[in-house]
């Protein structure tokens, strides 16, 4: 008798729901493993377990022989007789081979490779149920880490936030409640059925918005396109048909109740709600606001826009390190330029002129791409020392040469550094 198997297979049944016929076809696969150490090769062994008493008995189908040459197969006639009385030679024979101490040493092993037989029958019922729940937004706690993906626990089942599906702004700890978005579920990962769930995807923030702004959810308004940039800023795009509706008021709520409340669940990330316009003049427009913008050119081949804008008004419409810009050209799909307005005065033109002579004197940086860097912004070496290898890649006429134009200015930042190291100290 082993009431510990009978234990596992309650708590198996009632916290996971998984069949006790599966459980019990998962053990008794597992005691046939142990019933084949502990008895050797018996002729067609097979392990009974009872599920009242938990008792594990083994049996083999021995040939009922006269003169028995392989116990493993075969059984006297004498033995054979005193189980049934009209045994005849040739006859096969259930017996009981169970060993003593069997029990002991079966719940032992079968323990062992219970549970790898249970998790195949527990991710089995993952697809089954979580199939239909991608776009869901499910709750859970963060229950370990592997590496830098994050395990968490759902209730009944598991789940994997992977380290590309993290906001990088985000730390998590074990036994904190997070919710998530449920991205895939996978039939056949590595391990067998995987659920996969991200806090960086914007349907995450799109589901986040269903969920708050009932007027989404009934279709007054609609979400016409969205960018995100997870853990700093989002830029939502929204419309309705009816005139008696404000769809960026409704979204903000009242005293921005409403996307404060997402606010708080993206721990601080910026929210942009703009109006959406079929027009991709206006479009852009309200996605730069508050930056006041000057004159357009429209590709409308090529879907570019290049737009000029006031020297003090470039660094809000481009935004901290281009993200406003790179934003809004995810959402509206164009590629937006924003260059300043060039004013046809001799004291801006030195100013620009001495920028572009600045950057030109840094080895590896050509008086071509000085030009163009400065007319993005870049205008000192310090500019380019803080910008990111995607700002200078996302400069059409720079591409490939970013990397190229970075490393040239770390080094000449490093030379600098040396030159002011070795100047001489009066005194």
């Amino acid at each position: 008798m082993n009431q510990d198997i009978l234990a596992v297979l309650e708590f198996w049944e009632r916290e996971k729901g998984i069949s006790r016929d599966v459980l019990l076809a998962a053990i008794q696969e597992a005691l046939l493993s142990a019933a084949k150490r502990a008895v050797g090769p018996a002729r067609e062994l097979r392990v009974d377990i009872d599920q009242k008493t938990g008792d594990i008995r083994a049996f083999a189908r021995l040939i009922v022989s006269e003169k028995v040459i392989s116990k493993h197969d075969q059984i006297s006639l004498f033995d054979a007789r005193r189980i049934k009385a009209d045994a005849q030679p040739g006859e096969e024979l259930e017996v009981e081979v169970t060993p003593v101490g069997f029990g002991r040493i079966a719940a032992q092993y079968a323990k062992q490779a219970l549970m790898t037989q249970i998790r195949r029958a527990e991710k089995a019922l993952i697809f089954t149920e979580f199939r239909d729940r991608v776009g869901d937004i499910v709750s859970g706690t963060v229950r370990r880490f592997e590496r830098s993906d994050v395990v968490v626990d759902l209730g009944k089942y598991e789940a994997l936030l992977p380290n590309k599906e993290r906001v990088p702004t985000e730390e998590y700890q074990v036994g904190e409640r997070i919710r998530c978005y449920v991205k895939a579920v996978i039939e056949q990962g590595p391990h067998g059925p995987e659920i996969i769930l991200s806090r960086a995807d914007p349907r995450f923030v799109l589901k986040l918005f269903q969920l708050e702004v009932s007027e989404i959810n009934d279709g007054t308004i609609e979400i016409k396109g969205i960018a995100r940039e997870p853990g700093f800023r989002t830029k939502l795009a929204v419309y309705t048909r009816d005139e008696k509706v404000d769809p960026v008021g409704a979204c903000v709520g009242l005293r921005g109740q409403r996307v404060k409340n997402i606010v708080r669940e993206l721990n601080n990330e910026k929210v942009d709600i703009i109006r959406w316009d079929p027009q991709i003049k206006n479009f852009i427009t309200n996605a730069l606001a508050p930056a006041k913008l000057k004159s357009f050119e429209i590709d409308e081949a090529n879907r570019r826009v290049k737009i000029l804008v006031s020297e003090d008004q470039l660094s809000l419409a481009i935004g901290k390190r281009g993200q406003n810009a790179r934003l809004t050209s995810k959402l509206t799909g164009w590629q937006v330029d924003i260059e300043p307005e060039v004013v046809v005065t001799k004291g801006f033109e030195e100013k620009v002129a001495e920028a572009v002579a600045s950057l030109a004197a840094i080895p590896g940086i050509s008086p071509e791409q000085a030009d163009i860097l400065v007319h993005h912004g870049l205008t000192r070496l310090e500019d380019l020392l803080q910008a990111d290898l995607s700002d200078l890649t996302g400069i059409p006429q720079i591409g490939e040469q970013a990397n190229a134009i970075l490393e040239a200015a770390r080094a000449e930042a490093s030379r600098r550094t040396l030159q002011v190291g070795e100047a001489p100290v009066n005194g």
